[in-house]
């Protein structure tokens, strides 16, 4: 097709006129290959002008001292300050971001090794019970944060696979791409044990001990929380590391719900499949359907949760007949919800900062499990903190636009690798129809395309899966090499790649169809 254009809306017609042209570009149907990124030189600059920025809103996150900042919030007067509190998560992603920025030339190797130790010595100095970080540390000292900034609400401490697990990756790209600092990457990486989390199997109780990892444990009363029991999420990057590490079996793998047992009516909709055996377990290979496509879903429909893990295993190339399709279709879902069915002109549904302020989930409601839903719209009765959707998901009007659409930018980058000319056209869209979405720091959080309110805020997760994806886009899949090359290629390829899910589209003919 070529390059994309930057679309104009100076006035209805055009809009309309844009809209359309988009709309067009979407629904083609270009199929996508391995190792054709779909980029023409005119995306490639965009994405090297999104990298700069983004990084240096990771400048920004971390001028105070070694941790990074949860992210930036915009006061008043305009003016962008970091947060006092950090997670494991926000470390992890600072640290790979520092790579990438390197690897993409945006710093120097003196200055990409300068943060990395500083970092790595003040991670050596934080508290770590059972081996393990704690979900909430104040970013200045690494201390446990025992109250929210600003109201003085008590933390409840606890400690978080997938948290731990978005760190630990951080430190296995390290010692994988830095000889120089394996030594004190793995010092820091070696007593995280995923084991911790592992709840095993029990056949004679598999309902109660299925296998699945915990997703917390509560400090306070020395308790595991729930447990993570679909595939689909962002936790199964916790039980790769404790595979490839081996400290978790590897039948956890077939163990955790393609989707919920069709037995569970509360679910948000009855899957259909079949049953498969690998590695002598009976896998349910269940799916959901939504506008003619099955697709195994993730907890709340979010991009987040279905394809964050993937800007660091390549899941779709190791496993092509089950996350190689299944991935591609989540996107195109993704797509249709926000150009088709709820016609928002823009498209791409994952948590991030409100622009209203506060957090929320936000989610196509139709590719998740969850009963109450993430939605992709602001519900009436939540308040700023309040996360995942509201019950009555299922009365909301089958399409057309709802009040209070929103979208987050993050999303689109998460696409890349599995609709390249969609996520770019979008991207580009966000930009010219809400230019003060995009600032020094690169994308805003999110916008409200209903009112064109946009998140005065940028949050450092979001922006790492950015420079992530921008740099396995733009650097021959960088990250995904750093991480998963070794030990993770060895022991969980040969794992996933039996597996075949009941995903793909309702006509068969249309597999090879990108969004």
């Amino acid at each position: 097709m070529g390059r994309f254009w930057t679309l104009r809306l100076p006035r209805p017609m055009s809009r309309r006129l844009a809209l359309a042209v988009l709309v067009w570009l979407l629904t083609q149907g270009h199929a996508i290959t391995t190792g054709d990124s779909g980029l023409d030189r005119g995306d490639q600059q965009a994405l090297r002008r999104y990298a700069r920025d983004t990084w240096h809103s990771f400048e920004a996150m971390a001028q105070a001292g070694a941790l990074p900042a949860d992210g930036l919030r915009r006061d008043e007067d305009g003016t962008w300050r970091p947060t006092e509190q950090t997670t494991p998560t926000d470390i992890g992603a600072y640290l790979w971001s520092t790579l990438a920025a390197e690897r993409l030339g945006i710093i120097e190797p003196a200055e990409a090794r300068r943060r990395l130790e500083q970092t790595l010595a003040a991670l050596a100095g934080v508290e770590r019970p059972h081996g393990l970080f704690l979900d909430k540390l104040d970013r200045r000292s690494g201390a446990r944060l025992r109250a929210w900034p600003g109201n003085g609400e008590v933390i409840h401490p606890l400690l978080s696979a997938a948290d731990n697990g978005w760190l630990a990756t951080a430190l296995i790209m390290i010692g994988n791409t830095r000889p120089e600092l394996r030594q004190r990457a793995d010092a820091l990486l070696k007593p995280m044990d995923f084991g911790f989390f592992y709840d095993a199997y029990d056949p004679a109780d598999p309902i109660k001990h299925p296998g699945h990892l915990h997703g917390a444990f509560q400090i306070e009363t020395q308790s595991f929380g729930y447990l993570h029991q679909l595939i689909n999420t962002e936790a199964r990057i916790a039980g790769y590391i404790g595979i490839a590490r081996g400290q978790i079996p590897p039948e956890h793998y077939y163990r955790v719900y393609r989707t919920l047992p069709p037995d569970r009516r509360w679910q948000g909709q009855i899957p259909e499949g079949t049953w498969r055996t690998y590695r002598g377990i009976r896998v349910f290979e269940g799916h959901y359907t939504y506008r003619g496509l099955r697709i195994v879903p993730s907890w709340g429909g979010s991009m987040f949760e279905a394809l964050m893990v993937t800007l660091f295993v390549p899941e779709a190339r190791w496993a092509p007949r089950s996350w190689g399709v299944n991935h591609r279709l989540y996107v195109r879902a993704q797509i249709e919800h926000g150009l088709d069915v709820r016609r928002y002109g823009v498209w791409g549904f994952s948590p991030a900062c409100r622009p209203e302020g506060g957090y929320r989930d936000y989610g196509v409601d139709a590719l998740g499990t969850n009963p109450e839903g993430y939605h992709t719209h602001e519900q009436q009765g939540g308040g700023p903190q309040h996360r995942g959707g509201q019950p009555g998901g299922a009365q909301e009007p089958p399409s057309g636009p709802l009040p209070a659409g929103v979208v987050t930018p993050h999303a689109s980058f998460l696409a890349l690798p599995f609709a390249p000319r969609a996520a770019m056209a979008n991207l580009h869209a966000l930009e010219a129809r809400f230019p003060a979405i995009y600032t020094s720091y690169g994308f805003r959080d999110s916008v409200n395309v209903s009112t064109g309110r946009i998140s005065d805020c940028v949050l450092a997760l979001d922006q790492g899966m950015i420079l992530a994806a921008i740099a396995n886009a733009l650097a021959d899949e960088f990250m995904q090499h750093a991480f998963s090359d070794g030990p993770v290629e060895q022991s969980i390829r040969p794992l996933i790649a039996p597996e075949e899910f009941t995903a793909g589209p309702a006509d068969d003919t249309e597999c090879e169809r990108s969004p």
